[in-house]
C-alpha cells in the first residue's frame, strides 16, 4: 500500500522499478544471517513491488477492445438489467425497488438523494452497499442447500463458482471483489481444516487485489470494506474477553445479543474516522439501526430470490421492505441522530487511527481472558 502511494507521486521508469526490485530482492536474500535486516529488506521489496505495480497500471494504453473479463462482465450486466426489469414488475414501490436493487443486485441508480440520506444518517448506508454481509448470506445459503459431506470438494468449488458469478452479475465493486476473494481463501481453508478467516486472510486478500487492479487502493468503498473487516477480526475477540465459552453455549440469546453488538461496535470503528473524513458525519444510532437492518437484509435478499422466481412473493418483500424504510426514516428524524460537519483532515484521520489501535493494544493487555463469567 505504501509502494502504491508513493508510485502515484514518483513516476519512476518501469525498467528502472525493475532493476532496482530485483536488486533489493537479492541484497535481502543475502541477509538470511541477519533476521531483523532481512525483515526490513522484505518490507522494503514490497514498498517497491507496489510501486512497480502502479507504474505499469498508469503505464497502461486503452486499445479500445474489451477483454475477456470486460466481456463477461457485460454479459453478466445484460443478464443483471433482465432481472431488474422482473423486480420492477413485481409490485414494488419506486422506494421499494430502488432498495432491493441495491441490496440484490447491486444497481443504485434508482436510489433517490433522500433515501440515500435516510440511510446515511441512521448509519444503515452499508446494506445498500453490496459487501461481506451479503455474500455471506448467498454462501450460508448454498451452504444450507448443499446436504452432506461426501463431495465436499466439488461442492466447494461450485459454491465458489456460483459465488464469483453473482459478483460479475452485481458489477464487480471493489467491497464485493474484496468479499469474494475472502470467501474463495476461506472455502480453501475449509478443505485443508486450516483457520479460516484471520488478519493474515484479509492481507492476503489486499495483496491479490491490488496487484491486479492497484488503482483500488484510492477507492472509498475499498478502504472502508477493508477497514471494517479489520477492525471486526481485531476488536470482537476482545469483546468477547469478558465471556466465557460455556456461559455463551449455555446462553443462546445472549450469545446472539452480544456478537450483534460486538460486531456492530468493532465494525463501526473501523470506518467512522473515514465516514467522518469523506462524508462529514457520525451515525449515533448506529447500533439500534443494525439490530433492525441485519435481520431485514437476510429477509430481503431472500425473499427478492424468492420473487425472481414466484413474482407474487413480491407483495411480501414490499411490505417488509417498505417498513424498513419508514422505521429508518423514523430513527432519522429522532434528535441527535447523526453529528454533521465534522471533516477531518488526513492527519486527524491517521492519528486517529494510531490511537484506535494503541487503545486496542492496551486493552488487549488490560483485560484478562477469563474462564468464567
Amino acid at each position: 500500500m505504501a509502494g502504491i502511494v508513493l508510485g502515484s507521486h514518483l513516476m519512476l521508469s518501469i525498467p528502472f522499478c525493475i532493476v532496482l526490485l530485483l536488486a533489493m530482492v537479492i541484497a535481502t536474500a543475502l541477509l538470511g544471517r541477519w533476521g531483523q535486516l532481512q525483515t526490513i529488506g522484505i518490507t522494503l521489496c514490497s514498498v517497491m513491488l507496489g510501486i512497480l505495480v502502479i507504474e505499469m497500471d498508469l503505464s497502461k494504453v486503452d486499445d479500445g477492445e474489451p477483454s475477456r473479463i470486460e466481456r463477461t462482465q457485460q454479459y453478466f450486466l445484460h443478464q443483471r438489467t433482465l432481472l431488474l426489469q422482473r423486480l420492477q414488475s413485481s409490485g414494488l414501490s419506486d422506494d421499494q425497488y430502488a432498495v432491493v436493487a441495491a441490496m440484490a443486485l447491486g444497481e443504485k441508480s434508482a436510489l433517490t438523494r433522500e433515501l440515500k440520506d435516510t440511510y446515511s444518517k441512521t448509519g444503515a448506508s452499508h446494506i445498500l452497499a453490496l459487501s461481506g454481509l451479503h455474500l455471506g448470506i448467498i454462501y450460508a445459503l448454498l451452504s444450507i442447500l448443499v446436504i452432506g459431506r461426501r463431495w465436499q470438494t466439488i461442492t466447494q468449488v461450485a459454491m465458489i463458482l456460483s459465488i464469483w458469478a453473482f459478483v460479475f452479475l452485481v458489477g464487480m465493486s471493489a467491497s464485493v471483489v474484496r468479499s469474494a476473494v475472502m470467501l474463495t481463501v476461506y472455502a480453501l481453508l475449509a478443505l485443508g481444516h486450516r483457520q479460516k478467516m484471520s488478519v493474515n486472510t484479509l492481507a492476503f486478500t489486499a495483496i491479490v487485489m491490488l496487484l491486479v487492479t492497484p488503482k483500488a487502493l484510492f477507492d472509498i468503498g475499498f478502504q472502508m470494506s477493508f477497514m471494517a473487516v479489520f477492525s471486526i477480526l481485531l476488536f470482537v475477540p476482545l469483546f468477547y474477553r469478558p465471556f466465557s465459552a460455556e456461559y455463551l453455549m449455555t446462553h443462546r440469546v445472549v450469545k446472539w445479543i452480544w456478537g450483534m453488538v460486538a460486531v456492530s461496535v468493532a465494525a463501526q470503528i473501523g470506518v467512522a474516522p473515514l465516514i467522518a473524513y469523506y462524508f462529514g458525519r457520525f451515525s449515533c444510532y448506529f447500533l439500534l439501526t443494525n439490530f433492525i437492518v441485519l435481520p431485514a437484509a437476510t429477509l430481503i435478499l431472500y425473499l427478492s430470490l424468492g420473487t425472481l422466481l414466484i413474482p407474487s412473493i413480491g407483495i411480501v418483500l414490499a411490505n417488509i421492505v417498505g417498513l424498513l424504510n419508514s422505521t429508518l426514516l423514523y430513527i432519522s428524524t429522532i434528535p441527535g441522530a447523526t453529528i454533521e460537519g465534522l471533516h477531518p483532515s488526513v492527519m486527524l484521520t491517521v492519528s486517529i487511527y494510531a490511537i484506535i489501535f494503541a487503545t486496542y493494544y492496551l486493552l488487549w493487555l488490560t483485560i484478562p481472558k477469563t474462564d468464567e463469567f
